[in-house]
């Protein structure tokens, strides 16, 4: 543990980031899996917007890099879409 009283302030506030980013990422993920179930229903443009959001909002505040946030929605759409070709 740490005895400089800076370090330990910044333990805190790592901890609290850590939860934040863990609750943003656990949400792109159910987000993702919202999308790809609602293909062939009535709500699934409105699951994809939803989806791309998060992922962007995610990017932007820096939970993820631009880059994987790209690829994210990359493989989102390829997924999407071989579901659509399927059906």
């Amino acid at each position: 543990m740490a005895n400089i009283k800076s370090q330990i302030k910044r333990n805190k506030t790592n901890e609290i980031a850590r939860e934040r980013n863990k609750a943003v990422k656990s949400e792109i993920r159910t987000r993702t899996k919202s999308a790809v179930n609602a293909v062939g229903t009535e709500n699934e443009e409105s699951a994809l917007r939803l989806a791309m959001k998060r992922i962007d909002k995610a990017a932007a505040k820096g939970v993820i890099h631009k880059n994987q946030a790209a690829n994210k929605k990359s493989g989102l759409m390829k997924r999407l879409n071989a579901l659509r070709s399927a059906n």
